[in-house]
């Protein structure tokens, strides 16, 4: 009986300790305004220059452009380690669009030094070989 006393004082110390279980009513005061709103997400766009590219065009770009130089992609057999790793990225048209055209940290823009079909072909060879959203 002695050893049982001790167990039981803490068994009955821990069934105080929280009565509240995960999936249970959420316990008062709740909220009752909310203050401010959450921004809403913006329509992706491709420009309709940009749209319907030659994927197999666009990997001559891609091979002769320097992108080979900065990036990771498996099917240009490309090793790069300064952009990022574009098979694992898996770009949708339009941040890859985004991307050549305005450029994003190191990456420059290649508006002015690619014509707007190579910026289409390119993107569009980057999307097909990575398997991203040619519709986003």
């Amino acid at each position: 009986m002695r050893r049982l006393v001790p167990v039981l004082a803490v068994l009955l110390f821990a069934a105080g300790c929280s009565t509240s279980k995960p999936g249970e009513k959420t316990v008062s005061p709740l909220p009752t305004k909310v203050v401010g709103t959450v921004a809403k997400p913006q329509a992706v766009t491709v420009p309709a220059q940009y749209k319907n590219g030659d994927p197999t065009a666009g990997k001559a770009v891609f091979l002769s452009a320097g992108c080979t130089g900065c990036h990771t992609l498996a099917d240009a057999k490309a090793n790069g380690t300064v952009g990022p790793n574009l098979d694992q990225m898996k770009p949708a048209l339009s941040k890859a669009v985004l991307r050549v055209t305005k450029g994003a940290g190191a990456m420059p823009s290649f508006q002015g030094q690619l014509t707007t079909k190579q910026i289409a072909d390119v993107t569009a060879y980057v999307v097909k070989a990575t398997g991203g959203n040619p519709n986003g």
